[in-house]
């Protein structure tokens, strides 16, 4: 693929040296410009075609969650910063990554990649692939056989010898399985255990409190804490 052509965002003259030396050490990353502040930012924006914007969130004016907040349509976004209160916040606006100093090189190539993964995805030329079994699962309704996508998953729910399957249409299967036998079907990537009775699928989240996960205006699950660290990790919310 083509270079990510990304602009730096950042009110400290060393976090932004920083950042620049490790952006330069990265072949495929076009540094097009460093920025000091939003206003200039935005300008940069305005006047380039830009991928990634990897930026500070606290600095004076108004901080990076505004910034984003304020574009019709924004690059994917990389936050590095000092404060990790802005971890759900920044979640919601479907960051690549939210990263916590001091980085390490690793930990910013590893956001990096995440975002050249999302980027290739984006690709006219890479939303087609062959149909595989593996696209989703299969169930008995009655005497029928229905082939449920795994993008048409909200979430599986336990119930004693069941799973119940929630779809985005509003439909609800049950299936005779345990919801650690599911855990085991369907892709890790797509879907995360937020509890002992509940998977949802990760694309489905919408926003979390510290002890829920909110999937609609509707649908809000429990979180428990033995459960948070991994859908954290999996969100990417702190420095892992």
């Amino acid at each position: 693929m083509s270079n990510i052509k990304c602009i730096i965002l950042d009110d400290e003259p060393i976090a932004r040296e920083i950042m620049e030396k490790f952006a330069n050490r990265i072949g495929y990353l076009q540094l097009i410009a460093v920025a000091e502040d939003p206003v200039e930012a935005i300008k940069i924006l305005q006047d380039n075609s830009v991928d990634l914007l990897i930026s500070d969130i606290q600095m004076p004016g108004f901080n990076g969650l505004q910034l984003i907040q304020s574009l019709p349509s924004p690059p994917l976004v990389i936050f590095i910063t000092a404060h990790d209160n802005f971890a759900v916040s920044s979640f919601e606006l479907d960051v690549v990554d939210y990263l916590l100093k001091p980085v390490s090189f690793e930990r910013f190539l590893k956001a990096i990649n995440k975002a050249r993964s999302r980027i290739m995805q984006q690709k006219p030329e890479n939303h087609y692939k062959e149909p595989s079994i593996e696209d989703g699962i299969t169930i008995k309704k009655n005497e029928n056989l229905i082939r449920i996508q795994f993008a048409d998953i909200l979430y599986f729910k336990a119930d004693r010898d069941f799973v119940q399957l929630f779809s985005s249409s509003g439909e609800k299967y049950t299936i005779r399985s345990t919801i650690s036998e599911i855990q085991q079907k369907i892709p890790a990537g797509l879907f995360v255990r937020i509890h002992n009775s509940y998977i949802v699928a990760i694309s489905a989240i919408k926003s979390l409190t510290k002890d829920s996960v909110r999937l609609s205006d509707s649908i809000e699950l429990p979180l428990s804490r033995s459960h948070k660290k991994e859908l954290f990790k999996k969100l990417n919310l702190y420095n892992t």
